[in-house]
């Protein structure tokens, strides 16, 4: 027969039964299926034979003298090594509540004896199969465990290592911004010097002293950049935070603007009106605001507005700086506020510097977040929201 030749050569059956003319019946039937059958007369002995070598499934009668098969399924239910071994009752009794004190024992099957063995062999090879794939399983989820414990023990040794970094990164920027600006202070004041010395004198161009003047904004600014850089990656700013007046911090913020805009050919148009109230400290969310107007300059064409506008929404205040000439390359759009992601000038007015990624820590520190796209005609729009917070009651 066919379902002979398809039966897993190797399986152990332990059959328990003490009527011989039984055991021999099914002993015979169950190899010539292919299984390996070991026939034992008593409970006592079955207990025996399974902690010696535990099977992979029992067939056991109940009703047997000495130990009866529900005692037998308890005792195999209580050891740890084979708890997992499938028992499948075979017995005369039929009553109902025998079917069930059998389940309570821990039985997967009952099978009422008189039976066809057909029957027999299809429960067999069915609690088989189950047995086996519930071995898969618990393979399976150890494996599946061993992987998530290492993956977090790997995620665990990466963010050690981020915060490692993250740590040298904001030691490195606060070691810049202050070693540096000594120096520093030594060449802008030899310089200056030098350029009081030789002021009026013929071979001194006048475009050489507009070069050193942006020459020195530049270099402090990036110094200030990188030392607030350092601060907000300790998670938090100098200085106390409040509610602030937005109008206060749009003003200041054109102001300190406007001298890089002139030095651009580029306006910037007069701040809307606004009495609305959002928390922060005036002095960082005016530098914010300042970085990315100065960000939005670099994008414009000479002779062109920047333009600053406010709105209303739900729970915030929506800023938008637009800005018309040029716009950011799409591949770049993605990693616009990443720090020191961006390597090459992308405008006609330089590189980006630490101003997008300062504007953007700025804002988020204190609840808010800042979106740059494209526009079209070619431009930029960088929009800032910040949340509103009522005004003060008295």
């Amino acid at each position: 027969m066919n379902n002979e030749s398809a039966s897993p050569p190797a399986t152990d059956i332990l059959l328990v039964d003490d009527t011989p003319a039984n055991l021999q019946l099914l002993t015979a039937l169950l190899q010539k299926r292919g299984y390996r059958v070991r026939p034992v007369p008593s409970g006592e002995l079955a207990l025996q034979a399974a902690r010696s070598q535990p099977p992979d499934l029992i067939l056991l009668d109940i009703d047997m003298p000495g130990m009866n098969g529900f005692e037998v399924c308890k005792c195999l239910k209580a050891d740890e090594r084979l708890t997992a071994v499938p028992v499948i009752f075979i017995s005369a009794l039929s009553e109902t509540m025998d079917k069930v004190k059998g389940f309570s024992c821990g039985a997967v099957d009952f099978v009422t004896k008189p039976f066809q063995f057909e029957e027999v062999d299809a429960r067999v090879r069915t609690h088989l199969e189950l047995a086996r794939l519930r071995e898969t399983l618990k393979i399976h989820n150890a494996q599946l465990e061993e992987t998530v414990a290492r993956r977090t023990r790997e995620l665990a040794e990466a963010n050690a290592r981020l915060a490692i970094l993250d740590q040298a990164k904001s030691e490195f920027l606060t070691l810049i911004s202050h070693e540096v600006r000594t120096p520093l202070c030594g060449v802008f004041g030899v310089t200056e010097i030098l350029l009081d010395t030789f002021a009026g004198h013929p071979a001194l161009e006048p475009e050489y002293t507009q070069m050193y003047e942006h020459s020195r904004r530049r270099l402090l600014s990036l110094i200030d950049d990188a030392l607030l850089l350092s601060q907000i990656g300790a998670g938090s700013l100098p200085g106390e935070s409040k509610h602030c007046r937005v109008e206060e911090f749009m003003l200041q913020a054109l102001a300190e603007a406007s001298i890089f805009a002139l030095s651009r050919e580029v306006r910037l148009a007069p701040a809307p009106s606004d009495e609305g109230l959002v928390w922060g400290a005036p002095k960082y969310l005016a530098r914010a605001l300042q970085s990315l107007l100065e960000t939005a300059v670099k994008f414009a064409c000479p002779g062109t507005t920047v333009r600053l506008t406010r709105e209303d929404e739900t729970d915030s205040i929506r800023l938008a700086i637009e800005a018309e000439g040029h716009d950011i390359p799409p591949a770049v759009l993605p990693q616009f506020f990443d720090l020191l992601s961006i390597a090459e000038p992308i405008t006609p007015g330089g590189d980006l510097g630490f101003g997008p990624p300062v504007a953007e820590r700025i804002v988020s520190l204190y609840g808010g977040k800042v979106l740059v796209e494209n526009l079209q005609p070619p431009g930029i729009r960088l929009t800032v929201h910040l949340k509103i917070h009522p005004q003060p009651t008295h």
